[in-house]
């Protein structure tokens, strides 16, 4: 397995915490593939979607998505990948999502 892969749980792929990635939930979408993203850490970031991705990843409010924080600008990051409602609800009946970022059991 390459470094730069994420790690898999079953099929689902999770932050790779030693590139720094972490989860979020998409709060406000603000135009031009940016958005605004609520953190596992308690932190909202500026987000967009890098151009090598921008036509394969189409992100809208409330998408549980990974996030990478830029080393040189921590209130900014790029969104790494968005998870399918599918892969959602199987993160969060495994347990497997941060406590303050599981608003999708609560059904």
């Amino acid at each position: 397995m390459d470094n730069n892969e994420e790690e898999k749980v079953g099929r689902v792929p999770l932050p790779n915490r030693n590139n720094g990635e972490m989860f979020g939930i998409v709060d406000k979408m603000l135009g031009a593939a940016r958005m605004v993203v609520m953190c596992e850490d308690g932190k909202s970031r500026q987000c967009r979607v890098p151009g090598k991705i921008k036509k394969r990843i189409w992100v809208k409010e409330g998408d549980l998505v990974i996030i990478k924080p830029w080393d040189f600008q921590d209130e900014k990051a790029d969104i790494v990948y968005r998870y399918t409602p599918t892969q959602t609800s199987y993160l969060s009946r495994n347990k497997i999502l941060p406590e303050i970022l599981d608003v999708f059991g609560k059904a």
